[in-house]
């Protein structure tokens, strides 16, 4: 298999998991932190009975969340640089993938937008090759 398919390949699984992770911190794990039970900074509501020990600043959901988000994104960046070089993309196309998984959403459009750019890249360079 091609070393550029490969690092593609990688690159796409993890903007994924990036993206789900981040959307699962941002959605669930920061606002049972922040916003729900006694003892939360911000606290909005109370935490449902029995479930207290989910929610507040020792909230578990940051351990089996946040951790994982960070490692992987920390991935995805090296990731990003490998499929950068490999593709000779400019710094600035490199650094807006890169920051794509910060932002919740926006890393699934730009997987998409990256894919089907360099498809047709392929596409063009395979023709061109055809041609003569």
């Amino acid at each position: 298999m091609d070393k550029r398919r490969v690092s593609f390949a990688l690159y796409r699984v993890l903007a994924y998991v990036t993206g789900i992770f981040l959307l699962g911190l941002t959605f669930v794990a920061m606002p049972a932190k922040y916003l729900v039970g006694e003892t939360a900074r911000f606290s909005l509501v109370g935490a449902p009975r029995g479930l207290e020990h989910w929610f507040g600043p020792e909230s578990p959901l940051m351990l089996f969340i946040a951790m994982p988000h960070g490692y992987i994104y920390m991935a995805y960046v090296f990731v990003v640089l490998w499929v950068a070089l490999d593709r000779r993309w400019s710094a600035a196309r490199t650094l807006g993938v890169a920051l794509a998984g910060t932002v919740p959403v926006v890393g699934f459009v730009v997987e998409h937008r990256i894919v089907e750019s360099e498809r047709a890249r392929d596409r063009a360079a395979q023709e061109a090759v055809a041609a003569g």
